[in-house]
């Protein structure tokens, strides 16, 4: 079966853009579906006769049940070489006078027929296709649906043209190029199964009375303190009550405000236009910087005899340049964003879909992993070409939040047939509906055309411009052009240079600290731009993740087993794999031999492992956001991990955090204290204030010896602006030369510890804190006697607990274990003589406390925590 669309999509109006009335029937319910030889069953009939099993919808072939494979690597390739076929059955009447129903079906993965009653009603070539059937005519009270996937190993085994100018690593079959449908699940070396089969999105039928909405187009602009916002919504009249008036409302913090909107008549339907304005409009912000105001619109039809309310959703006012006078050259200077004029450091993470295999998370788990992003400190997520476009509600979470998105289209690293006209067909109707879909968001930040293509053409020795393809950097511009989008357009990431992997032009994908295995010092020697992804590591997981790996192991499985292997990634082809590369940083931050550590110790192998990583990221994050750095942002590889394991992810697959991601945290705060090693030129301290209000501070600088006695100490009161920032020389608030980097060397170091603190101008918890080590990290144990590490529980609200953590020397590396509960921070330092709060939140409603353990990289042994009123 060639890729063709026997129904082409078409940009529908949005998901939220709904008629007061209309009715809504979600086919989610009574699915089953059952596994075939490829071309072994063209029609349903023959399914009456098949064992089939439960499945969900939306979801895929992979979480049907029940027997539902696992999900390990060679499963992706049973997906694909087989046929699914998917059925359910409903009961809806056809279409009354002025009634129309429309069966709407979000995305089915890859190649499907679709057929209601037996008649066959759609062909689809394309996973993230989205389709809208007028079916009222063929409903006949109880009906039947079924969906076929057409088995892709036998499609791609076809000999094609044109022939691909390079190949790539990344998938196993460069025939993918031909086929509109998801990377993840077909890239063995770091998401190799299962691939994506089935409806991974919703399947609905709505039924419009009177009045449909075609097309409902939201946009807004900003001039000095005047929001405007323009509608043009194209209505179809079902039953002869034209609409006599339409009027738009705009209402939120900034008030209400409405305008009636100009009527215009054509063949197909009535087009209601206009404008609303909204003085001193209140402006949507990422949520560092300031409040992401959203405000609601209605559309108020008055036809006469009746009225009809239109939900069309929220918008925002903001603007957006990619650098300080909106003529950023991006593929000369990389991306310097700027929100409402305001300079925007731009950090975050690669997203990964939350439900790896059924593609389709509840509501409650899609809205923890971004939450869990911004609670990071994180600003901006990428959805990368390599996955899938995200759901209507990942957005709005974005939207509400105040988290940017850098939205990819799906295309990376292949050489795309854009000249064989069914192909450009299908890509220029994708490009059309994401435009039309995303284009209005104001968290819709960056549109990138595709991930690695450039690099992957010029690594392969072609002339660079071979990558430049009319499809990036013609169709995919040209479709935002038309949607009205105001997001910075980037043809490929990376791009820019002479080269397009330069990482002192345009956009970089830097991994020099990282897979490339350079010292920490390339962070500055590189002068990177803007990283649109870097720092992949094979973060190790918490304990009860590696339990969930391997039974018994007791959180301590050693990494050459196999369990351990098949969650982390690789370079298909070369001889290492990120295990490797994070224990080249293992050893040359902590001094430590990795193979003869965890041939002895593997316990302390993984305790330093946990640790090493997100030091690096931090130290290299911390260095991009200096005042004096050039680089606009940075993007980690990436949120979460597919599977149970050391993946890139930063939380692991079920969402908990890892160390590293404490590490980026307390690194990427909206308001927060860091240093930077100069050299000869001693250590400065860094404070950023990306608030909207003004701060009022005192920064400390204490220096200690034997991590213990304070041998210096100095301060000054900070009165920082509103996204404001200042640098500070240590040695300048100290008021003398102190060699606080060890740089001279003109003897041992005065000091083994730097402690800079950010404190309330009052007395309180301190805001942030940055710890330095100018002869090296201190990794030697000692017991938890000397180091005088203990805590004690603090009342909580909500199932909360609280734990008061002190220390009488310096805890370094502190790791927060209690059964059942997150840890608002882990992996954190506590200052000689300090003391630091953490709460404890839990992981489900009512969950009980029964106690905490403690433990340092520097510290021998644990420390236990009882619950309140018992004994530890």
């Amino acid at each position: 079966m060639r890729p063709s669309a026997e129904h082409p999509p078409r940009a529908r109006p949005r998901p939220d853009a709904l008629v007061e009335g209309e009715g809504v029937l979600f086919l989610d319910r009574g699915w089953e579906a059952v596994e075939t030889a490829p071309g072994a069953i063209e029609s349903p009939d023959p399914l009456d006769g098949l064992a089939m099993r439960p499945a969900q919808v939306p979801g895929t072939a992979a979480v049907v049940g029940p027997g539902a494979p696992p999900e390990a690597p060679e499963h992706g390739v049973r997906f694909d070489g087989s046929d699914w076929w998917f059925r359910t059955n409903f009961d809806a009447d056809p279409a009354a006078e002025g009634e129309e129903v429309i069966l709407e079906l979000d995305g089915i993965a890859t190649v499907a027929e679709v057929f209601l009653n037996r008649a066959r009603i759609l062909r689809s070539a394309s996973m993230f296709a989205q389709h809208s059937i007028e079916v009222g005519a063929r409903l006949r009270g109880h009906n039947e649906l079924a969906i076929r996937c057409h088995a892709l190993t036998p499609l791609l085994a076809e000999r094609r043209r044109p022939r691909a100018r390079w190949r790539t690593n990344v998938v196993a079959e460069g025939n993918l190029r031909f086929f509109r449908t998801m990377i993840l699940g077909r890239a063995p070396g770091f998401a190799p199964g299962p691939a994506a089969v089935g409806p991974w999105r919703p399947v609905r039928l709505r039924r419009r009375r009177g009045l449909g909405v075609e097309e409902l187009v939201l946009r807004t602009d900003l001039q000095d303190t005047l929001g405007r916002m323009t509608v043009t919504a194209r209505l179809r009249v079902l039953d002869g009550g034209a609409p006599q008036r339409v009027e738009a409302e705009l209402s939120g913090s900034s008030g209400s405000h409405r305008a009636e909107l100009a009527l215009a008549v054509d063949e197909r339907g009535v087009v209601a236009s206009g404008q609303v304005q909204v003085p001193n409009v209140a402006r949507w912000w990422p949520h560092t910087h300031g409040e992401p105001a959203l405000h609601r619109v209605r559309l108020l039809v008055d036809r006469g005899d009746g009225a009809a309310e239109i939900d069309g959703g929220r918008v925002g006012f903001r603007t957006i340049a990619a650098g300080p006078d909106g003529s950023q050259d991006v593929e000369a200077n990389g991306l310097d964003l700027h929100l409402n004029g305001v300079a925007v450091f731009a950090r975050g993470a690669v997203w990964t879909p939350v439900d790896w295999l059924g593609l389709a998370p509840s509501d409650a788990a899609l809205r923890e992993a971004v939450e869990t992003a911004r609670d990071a400190g994180m600003n901006i997520l990428r959805v990368p070409g390599t996955a899938a476009y995200e759901s209507p509600a990942f957005h709005d979470l974005c939207d509400e939040l105040g988290i940017l998105v850098w939205q990819d289209f799906m295309f990376a690293n292949l050489d795309y047939p854009i000249a064989d006209d069914e192909f450009r067909a299908l890509v220029s109707a994708e490009a059309a509906q994401v435009a039309a879909h995303l284009a209005g968001r104001p968290s819709t930040a960056v549109f990138c055309g595709n991930s690695e293509v450039e690099q992957q053409a010029a690594m392969f020795g072609l002339e660079p411009a071979v990558g430049r393809s009319e499809l990036f950097y013609e169709l995919l511009p040209r479709a935002l052009d038309t949607a009205g989008s105001d997001a910075i357009y980037v043809p490929s990431a990376p791009s820019g240079g002479d080269l397009p992997f330069r990482n002192d032009r345009g956009v970089a994908s830097y991994f020099g600290v990282g897979g490339y295995r350079r010292p920490l010092s390339d962070a500055r020697l590189a002068d990177v731009r803007f990283a649109a992804e870097c720092l992949a590591f094979a973060n190790v997981p918490v304990e009860t993740t590696i339990e969930e790996l391997a039974p018994g192991s007791h959180g301590e499985l050693p990494i050459h087993d196999p369990a351990w292997k098949a969650g982390v990634p690789r370079d298909v082809g070369a001889g290492w794999d990120f295990d490797d590369v994070r224990d080249y940083y293992l050893e040359s931050i902590f001094g430590v031999d990795p193979v003869g550590l965890r041939s002895v110790d593997n316990q302390r192998y993984l305790e330093l492992s946990r640790a090493v990583t997100g030091e690096v990221m931090a130290e290299v994050l911390g260095e991009w956001r200096r005042p004096g750095s050039r680089c606009g942002g940075g993007i980690v590889l990436w949120m979460r991990d597919l599977v149970a394991g050391a993946g890139w992810g930063l939380v692991d697959n079920r969402g908990l955090p890892k160390a590293a991601y404490h590490h980026l945290r307390r690194a990427l705060a909206p308001v927060a204290v860091w240093t930077t090693d100069e050299g000869l030129d001693g250590i400065v301290a860094h404070v950023a204030n990306d608030r909207p209000t003004p701060l009022t501070a005192r920064l400390r600088v204490g220096l200690y010896r034997e991590l213990e006695q304070r041998v210096g100490e100095a301060e000054e009161k900070l009165e920082l602006p509103p996204h404001g920032g200042i640098s500070r020389n240590i040695e300048t608030l100290l008021g003398g030369f102190v060699d606080a980097a060890w740089a001279y060397r003109f003897g041992p170091p005065a000091q083994d510890l730097i402690v800079v603190t950010l404190e309330p101008a009052e007395s309180g918890e301190p805001i942030s804190q940055s710890f330095r080590f100018p002869a090296g990290r201190p990794i030697e144990r000692e017991s938890v006697a000397r180091a005088g590490l203990e805590s004690s529980v603090v009342a909580g609200d909500g199932g909360v607990v609280g734990l008061r953590v002190r220390s009488r020397r310096l805890a370094y590396g502190v790791r927060v274990r209690a059964e059942g509960f997150i840890a608002s921070d882990d992996a954190f330092s506590v200052e000689p003589g300090g003391e630091r709060t953490v709460l404890l939140r839990p992981r489900v409603a009512d969950g009980e406390f029964t106690g905490a353990t403690l433990s340092a990289l520097n510290i021998d042994g644990t420390v236990r925590i009882a619950p309140p009123g018992i004994e530890p």
